[in-house]
Formats: C-alpha cells, structure tokens, sequence
C-alpha cells in the first residue's frame, strides 16, 4: 500500500496541473486580440524558470519523482505562455521581455545545473543545492503575481490580475506544505510556507486597496 505522501503528493500534481493551466483564458484573450494589453510577463517568466530548476531537482533526488513529472509538464506549458507573450507583446516591450527570458529562463538554469554538478561530486549535495536554489526562486514565483499590483492600483480593477494563477497558488501551496511535510522535504516546506504566507498578506492589502471604489460607479 502506498504511503500517505504519495496520495498528498498526486492531488498536488492535480492542483498543479490547475496553477499551470489557469493563464490559459487570459492567453486566449492575448491571441484573440493580438496584443499582450497591460499583461505582465514577470509571473509566467518566473514560474517557467522555478518548473525547470525543479524538474531538475525531482530527477536527481530519489522518490521525488512527482515533483519532477509535474514541473516538467508545467515547464512544457510556462514555454508556450512565454512564447505568446514575446510573439503579441508591443515593440517596445519585446527586446526588454526577450533579455529578460534569455537571463532566467536561458543562462541562469545552465549555470545553476552546471555550477551544481561541477562544484559536488556527491549526488545529495548535488540535490541539496540545487533544492537550496530552486526554493529561493519559488519564492519569487509565489510573489511573482504582485508585479502586477501596480496596474491594479493604478487602473483601481483587477482586470489585468491573474486571479486564477494566484488562486491556485494559494491551494498549491497548502497541498504541497503537506506532502513537504510528510516526506521531510525542508526545501520544499521552507519555500511553500514564506512564499505562501507573504504572496497571501501582500495581495490581500494591495487588493483592498485597489477595490475601494464606489459600488455605484461600477
């Protein structure tokens, strides 16, 4: 019989599946329109990034395979979302989007894989750092959303929030606090609890404040 973890661990994957398809309406509308509008790509740059270095993470340590499968799947996804965003955002956007894609997406996993493999001949430092790394980033991931807090405040809507991705963020990160939880990954309880508790506060008052609007002008 399998242990309580494993159980945890495929609703995660299920939930998961969730966070890294919820852009999907918000990407049709950017190829409906052919235009990124006022869309940020910072959360979907940052994600793709965390879906790699994890996917690499799951591989190289044993019995992570489901955190493997599930980030290779959401990098997979992440790579067409980031794709869309460089083919339909504005000129003057595209060459900041494109440099910033090439450094996270592009040269900082290389260098992370590559300084991790060359610096420890033992497959669990290995793991260790690259868990240490991954859990830094996911961090930025889980705040990620918050890029777009300007806009909302600004604009006083929550138009061009990504509430699903946010929302599944939110369910993710308690299922996955669980499995961490179970299987005494401190990487992966470490990242989920910061990241889950400060994404949570921050939004909650930048969007109180964004929503103060009079009901009668809505």
């Amino acid at each position: 019989m399998a242990e309580p973890s494993f159980y945890i661990g495929v609703i995660g994957n299920v939930i998961s599946v969730l966070v890294f398809l919820s852009p999907v309406e918000t990407f049709w509308k950017i190829v409906k329109r052919r235009s990124t509008e006022e869309y940020k790509s910072l959360p979907y740059i940052c994600t793709l990034l965390g879906s790699s270095l994890w996917t690499y993470y799951g591989i190289v340590t044993p019995g992570e395979y489901l955190v493997s499968t599930v980030n290779g799947f959401g990098a997979f996804v992440e790579t067409i979302y980031v794709s869309l965003f460089l083919f339909y955002a504005p000129r003057h956007l595209k060459l900041n989007t494109i440099i910033v894609v090439a450094m996270l997406n592009v040269f900082f996993p290389i260098v992370a894989i590559v300084a991790t493999r060359s610096a420890f001949e033992d497959e669990k430092m290995r793991s260790q750092s690259i868990g240490f790394i991954s859990a830094g980033l996911n961090i930025i991931m889980y705040g990620s959303p918050l890029s777009a807090m300007k806009t909302v405040v600004t604009t006083k809507s929550v138009k061009y929030m990504p509430f699903w991705l946010s929302f599944f963020l939110f369910l993710n990160g308690a299922i996955w606090a669980v499995y961490a939880s179970l299987q005494h990954d401190v990487f992966l309880l470490c990242l989920i609890v910061f990241g889950f508790g400060h994404t949570q506060k921050n939004k909650t008052r930048k969007l109180n404040e964004a929503i103060s609007i009079d009901p009668m002008s809505l």
